[in-house]
């Protein structure tokens, strides 16, 4: 029995004040003698005040007056209860409080001072001396006045930069050595400078570091204009190319020389960025519209010489008919393709200047020639043909095209993934027709058909992303392959086997989850709420789930969740059709025996004798008052696992209870009933203003309801005592009741969740167009803890199979080794077990004294009559 009332939760602390803090931190620093004298260096004393912030707390009171109103609801009608009949009765009581934590959060708000105009961080920087205990203070001085650049200093150092550029450009060299080019006058970084500043922070500078010239002209804010010389200087050296390209009229000696410019342009840009690097790497980057020196340099390349219409054209056709060339058999330049294709790539215009009209050319050369074979040829050499142009074409896609592009540069005319993919059906049928002509053809088509199943099933069982999904994909997908099968591959039986296996295999990568699944997508058909499908349709579709469930391995774990979800069908009353849940336990029983269906079957038995024992009673028994009973008496062997809770029932219908208890073990002695108070429902009849209702509700709404006829306000604490209902079944239930779609009675503060101290009453103006409505108790999600408790009493019942067989086999063979005795044990059972499970089951077994370990041969087993 569960207590009377639950401990209300401990009430949270009460929020304490914090008090201001503040601390003076006074640095003095302290002399170190030496045998050599020091100086004394001043320290300063910086304050530090720590201004601590507290929560503050609010007192809100409210007062709430209420007029008595009169009492609506009537404990009228009928009540359903659920028994459980068993051997013994088990009790179980939990209880669980929360309290609430308030945190006090202290914030410091540091405060700097100022001196000679540089502003120090709160806190002093240290440096550890090398004896413990001993400390020298840094004194950070201001800056000294900013250097000035000489006078025509920056047109002087930008012409050096020109014609350094220039220089580059004509492939001359540099009359300038590269220390005047890369480096300025020693006067514009004063020796004086040992540290600097930025953003506050301290940070230490090399001394005798000379700048380079680019960095600079930065420092003194000319990047913009710098950056805008240079770009003038490239675009007007990339002008003048252009004119050179118009001189050769043969392709050949026009593609080197595009390269040569190629070439020499992305040398001549990295020499160029190597000097303006710093330029690079500050002032462009730090404004997100320029592009960087290297993406300049392409860009002028791509808009002055690429994008010219006759160059552009001249350089594509002279790129395809190389291609053509050596598809007719010739001899040319592979790296001189590479070099421009790679050159196409890099300026982004491979795609629209190349790839298409690349496939275009390939797909009518290669039409063309198809057509002109399949005339001149018999079937195997075509295939042959065939197999060495792919082969072919491998290798140019490998040897010519960039990296990104290899995937859309050439698509097998015959790639059997992508006519599975697209449902190609006539192309299929094409291709089987033409392996089929060919000795060994159908073989190396089955062995593609295998490997498609399995890559393809195995992205639908193994993403757990698709779980909600995968039931149905799998059947989809099952559909597909066999309309394949019959259209296009005639009914062959080596791919239908072969279909089978690779199903077998994919849909077991994944133990468990997909019977798991399996079961909840039966479930969800069979459901009173499911109005997809007719009884013919319904039908159909449990043949195609039985066929997916032919695959699995993990049938008792099919089993387990099946039971879990017929138990709720049947005891709510939401199956959609008996004959259809027989329907399903009959296939069951054809596929998997009758004992895999026996604990089902019982459970439509358990439901049938209800309604007869319940005949019974009525007639026998006078039932005191006008409630009506309906009681089903469930055998503990067939039904879940449910674990009982004690509440305070009225005497109503306590009295009721010992009625039937009383009638039941008159006929059935030796028998003993428990009560299982989750299970049961009523129908309540309730008067508001707008009229009379009836509710529909679990018996734990019903408590909670009928609370009200007997008073107008209550707190949660009151109804948790007064029911007994234990703390987390009894918040869902008054969230169900008052923040659902029918809020039957009101909650103050109003909010989705029931906190503690929260405060109920009777909604008198409680409207509805239906007359009997339904309120649904909000149920738990199914959380990892309930699936994996399932699956370990799965586990569990494996086990005894797993020893069954051990017996079976060790009766039947006397002396067995080990790996026999493993292998023979794989074949008899149905479901995949772990070598390490298998080695405990067997010494568990020793243990018992079933079998033992030769004396002679540890690796060999003796039964033991």
């Amino acid at each position: 029995m569960f207590p009377t009332g639950l401990p209300s939760p401990n009430p949270p602390p009460p929020t304490q004040e914090a008090r201001p803090a503040a601390s003076d931190v006074n640095t003095d620093s302290s002399s170190i003698t030496n045998s050599k004298k020091r100086k004394i260096n001043r320290s300063e004393r910086e304050d530090i005040d720590s201004i601590s912030s507290s929560p503050k707390t609010h007192n809100s009171s409210s007062s709430s007056t209420s007029q008595q109103i009169q009492k609506k609801l009537r404990f009228e009608d009928s009540v359903d209860f659920i028994g459980l009949d068993v051997k013994m009765a088990e009790e179980s009581s939990s209880a669980s409080c929360s309290s609430n934590k308030t945190k006090t959060v202290f914030l410091a708000g540091v405060v700097g001072h100022h001196a000679n105009g540089l502003t120090k961080t709160a806190g002093s920087t240290t440096f550890s001396s090398s004896k413990p205990g001993a400390a020298k203070k840094l004194v950070i001085k201001n800056f000294k006045e900013k250097p000035k650049l000489p006078e025509n200093y920056t047109h002087e150092t930008w012409q050096k930069l020109k014609e350094a550029v220039e220089a580059i450009q004509n492939s001359t060299s540099i009359k300038y050595n590269l220390e005047e080019l890369y480096q300025v006058p020693e006067n514009l970084v004063p020796a004086s400078f040992p540290f600097r500043t930025v953003l506050g922070h301290v940070h230490s500078a090399p001394t005798g570091r000379k700048q380079t010239a680019v960095e600079n002209l930065c420092s003194h804010k000319i990047s913009a204009r710098l950056y805008k010389q240079l770009r003038v200087v490239c675009e007007d050296h990339i002008k003048a190319q252009i004119d050179q390209f118009r001189e050769y009229p043969f392709l050949t000696l026009f593609l080197k020389k595009i390269d040569n410019c190629w070439q020499d342009h992305c040398r001549q840009m990295i020499m160029i960025r190597s000097i303006f690097l710093f330029l690079d790497r500050t002032y462009v980057l730090q404004n997100s519209m320029l592009p960087s020196i290297w993406d300049m340099g392409l860009e002028l390349f791509r808009f002055y010489i690429i994008s010219d219409m006759k160059v552009q054209s001249k350089t594509i056709y002279g790129i395809l008919l190389l291609i053509e060339r050596e598809r007719s058999g010739e001899t040319i330049d592979r790296s001189l393709l590479r070099s421009l294709l790679s050159m196409l790539s890099d300026l982004q215009i491979y795609q629209d200047s190349f790839e298409q009209r690349f496939l275009e050319e390939t797909n009518r050369l290669y039409a063309a020639e198809g057509q002109r074979l399949m005339q001149e040829r018999e079937v195997p050499d075509y295939l042959h043909h065939v197999n060495k142009r792919l082969e072919e074409e491998a290798d140019r896609v490998i040897t010519y095209l960039d990296q990104k592009y290899k995937g859309l540069a050439f698509q097998k005319p015959m790639s059997l993934n992508h006519l599975l993919d697209e449902n190609r059906i006539q192309d299929l049928c094409l291709l089987y027709q033409l392996f089929s002509r060919v000795r060994g053809g159908v073989l190396v088509l089955l062995q593609h058909w295998i490997e498609y199943i399995k890559a393809f099933g195995s992205t639908i069982v193994i993403n757990p992303e698709k779980d909600k999904t995968m039931v149905q994909e799998l059947l989809d997908f099952k559909d597909k392959v066999d309309h394949i099968i019959d259209i296009c591959f005639i009914k062959n039986e080596k791919f239908v086997n072969a279909m089978k296996e690779a199903f077998e295999t994919f849909i077991n990568k994944r133990p468990n989850k997909p019977a798991e699944l399996i079961a909840k997508h039966v479930d969800s058909k069979l459901r009173a709420g499911n109005k997809e499908a007719t009884d013919e349709e319904l039908e159909k579709m449990l043949d195609k789930i039985m066929i997916i469930f032919r695959f699995i391995y993990g049938k008792d774990v099919f089993e387990a969740f099946y039971k879990k979800d017929l138990a709720k069908r049947l005891l709510v009353g939401k199956s959609a059709s008996v004959d259809a849940e027989k329907s399903m336990l009959s296939k069951l029983k054809h596929e998997c025996g009758a004992a895999f269906t026996s604990k089902l079957e019982g459970m439509f038995k358990d439901m049938e004798l209800s309604k007869d024992i319940m005949v019974q009673f009525k007639q026998c028994q006078n039932i005191p008052g006008n409630i009506e009973l309906t009681v089903n008496i469930l055998t503990m062997g067939y039904w879940p696992t449910y674990i009982p809770m004690e509440v305070h029932l009225p005497a109503e219908m306590v009295r009721l209870q010992e009625i039937f208890k009383t009638f039941y073990l008159g006929k059935h002695s030796g028998r003993k009933l428990q009560w299982q108070s989750t299970l049961g429902h009523c129908v309540l009849k309730a008067e508001f203003k707008e009229g009379k209702k009836e509710l529909q509700v679990s018996l734990f709404q019903t408590l909670v309801l009928l609370m009200f006829n007997e008073g107008e306000e209550f707190t949660l604490e009151e109804i948790k005592l007064a029911t007994g209902i234990e703390d987390g079944e009894l918040r869902r239930t008054l969230q169900s009741l008052a923040c659902g779609k029918a809020r039957v009675i009101h909650k103050v503060p109003k909010s989705k969740d029931v906190e503690d101290g929260d405060k109920f009453s009777c909604n008198d103006d409680f409207k509805h167009k239906l007359f009997r409505i339904k309120i649904n108790q909000i149920q738990m999600k199914e959380t990892v803890e309930e699936q994996a408790s399932t699956t370990e009493r799965v586990y569990q019942d494996r086990q005894y199979q797993i020893d069954a067989a051990i017996v079976r086999i060790m009766k039947m063979r006397k002396t067995l080794s080990h790996n026999l005795l493993v292998s023979e044990v794989y074949n008899q059972l149905k479901f995949p077990v772990k070598p390490a499970d298998l080695k405990k089951r067997i010494e568990s077994l020793i243990d018992r004294d079933y079998m033992e370990r030769d004396k002679e041969n540890p690796n060999q087993y003796n039964y033991v009559a």
